[in-house]
Order: structure tokens, then sequence, then C-alpha cells
């Protein structure tokens, strides 16, 4: 090759290199810059957790709600409450009504955000309608939960000692996504359980300490469902749940997943799912899964002893 090909070569292959990097982050710009706010709460944005955090404090906040609804969207949104005080590290439940006022489908987005924006780091959410595309019937009316924390570092932090109150706020807009979208019905007394749903639940707020087939910081799960709790082969139990004599029937489940310290007291389960929707599709997982380790189990000429 000439020396004056190669001279221009070696002047434009870094140029392409450049533009191709910048056409890069352009094009994944909104993906960098939601993990970007998602990872440092800038602009009052939230965090996403699966669990309670390990600790509570004294102190209390006061969460204030604000609602909205962007022009061009034909629903009324609000609070069913305006405020409520929470401990530091205490999970809380609420619920927003949204109803469709229009005669069409419609599917809906949140936005949201905290003020104080410096609290945003420390603003958790587990159950939230804003983690996804929701769609309203014609005329529909839903009470959708929202289940946070405020996490105890928050005391920690001498930018927050004189934060009295945060206020979390949602606008819902016309989605631009609407074939993403999941139907708000789910949050129905009477909807079907969704196992599928139910599986996503369990990978994201169990597997760090459950699986099926092996015990870990908690009891394997495997065939949970119509065995007797505190049982599972080489797993060390509290006392409280060994000695519980429980079924675990999928309503004992329900009650266990809404709060462990309530059906058995001294159990050390540190886990709660307040929100019932969320309860009742990882029963349904639960109880699917056991159905399927118990025909293998059938399948392979035996039937377990082992009772969890």
């Amino acid at each position: 090759m000439a020396p004056r090909y190669r001279k221009h070569l070696n002047v434009l292959l870094p140029c392409f290199v450049v533009l191709g990097i910048m056409f890069g982050l352009v094009a994944y710009a909104p993906q960098l810059y939601r993990a970007f706010c998602g990872a440092t709460g800038y602009g009052g944005t939230t965090q996403r957790a699966y669990s309670d955090p390990t600790a509570t404090s004294e102190r209390t906040v006061t969460v204030i709600f604000d609602s909205n609804v962007a022009p061009g969207l034909p629903w009324r949104f609000e609070p069913k409450q305006r405020s409520v005080t929470v401990h530091l590290g205490e999970q809380k439940l609420v619920f927003f009504t949204a109803e469709n006022l229009g005669d069409e489908p419609t599917v809906g987005h949140a936005a949201f955000n905290v003020t104080p924006e410096t609290s945003g780091i420390y603003f958790n959410k587990i159950q939230c309608f804003c983690f996804n595309e929701e769609r309203l019937d014609p005329h529909e009316s839903i009470d959708m939960p929202v289940v946070f924390f405020v996490d105890p570092a928050f005391a920690k932090d001498s930018e927050m000692d004189h934060v009295e109150t945060i206020t979390l706020s949602y606008t819902f807009l016309r989605s631009v996504n609407p074939s993403d979208a999941k139907n708000l019905a789910r949050f129905e007394a009477d909807a079907a359980p969704d196992p599928v749903h139910g599986r996503q639940l369990f990978s994201e707020r169990c597997t760090a300490c459950h699986s099926m087939d092996r015990n870990m910081a908690g009891p394997m799960l495997g065939g949970v469902v119509g065995r007797k709790a505190g049982s599972a082969s080489g797993y060390h139990y509290s006392p409280a749940l060994a000695a519980a004599g429980l079924i675990w029937s999928t309503d004992n489940l329900d009650q266990w997943l809404a709060d462990p310290q309530k059906l058995v007291g001294g159990a050390r389960m540190p886990v709660r799912v307040l929100d019932a929707p969320s309860r009742r599709d990882l029963v349904a997982y639960l109880q699917k899964a056991s159905r399927e380790h118990n025909d293998q189990a059938g399948a392979n000429g035996h039937v377990s002893s082992v009772e969890y």
C-alpha cells in the first residue's frame, strides 16, 4: 500500500471509531441516563428493591403523595391517602386509584420522582405500577398498590438531618409503548392467579435465600404446598417453626408471606410481601412448582419423604 494511502487510513480509521462510539452513545443515551439516575438518585429518582431492609430506625419521616395526569390521557388518578408517616426501614403499603374516563382502552405510563431530590437514593420501591406500561379498559377503575421503604441510611446523611417530609410524585402519561402494557385488572381482588408472574417474583425476591432443590439461607421449597412446615431435611429451623405443626396450604402460605411473625411468633423469616396480588401470584407459582416436583418424584418411582 502506498505511503500516502496508509497515512489517510491512519487518519480516517480513528475518526470512524469515534463516530461509531458517538452513534452508540446516542442510541443508548436514554437507557444510560435511566441507569445513572437509578444508581445515584439523581433528579429525585427512586430506587427499586426486592425485600425489606435488615434494620429499622426510631426516626420517622412523613411521605406525601402527589398525583397528576398529563394532557391527552383521559384518566382520573389519585392517592387513596394523602400522606403516611413511617419509620426508616419500615415497609409500607399504600394505594392509588386510576380510572379510565374514556370510551376506549388506554395505556398509560407513570413518571415519578421524590423531593427533596437528594432523598431519591434512600427511597426504595418494592412494588409499583410505575414499573410497567399499564392498560385500563373503558370506565374501569382500579386500586393499585405501592410498597416502599425509606432506607435507614437516610438518618446517617447529614444532608437529611432537617428533612422531615418526602413528597412522592407521579404523573401518568399516554404510553408510547402500548404493546408492552399489562392490564391493571390484575390488581382486582378476584383476578386469576398468574404463576408466570409468580415465577418472576420468586426469581426477583426469593432466590437470594431459597432454591427448589437445595437448602440455602432458607429451606428448599420443592414440593412445599401440602407438606408439613419446619421439616426440610438438613435445614436448621427456628424452634418456633419446627414446633408450629403447620401444613403449607395455599392459605397458610399467603398468611406466612403477608406476615411471618404474625402467623408463627419467633420465626426467623425476615421478608414480607404486603401486597395481596403479589402473594397470590407467588403462591400460584409455588403450587404449580409443587405439582411438577411431585409428578417428577412419582415418575422416578417414589414419592419424596422430605417434608417442607
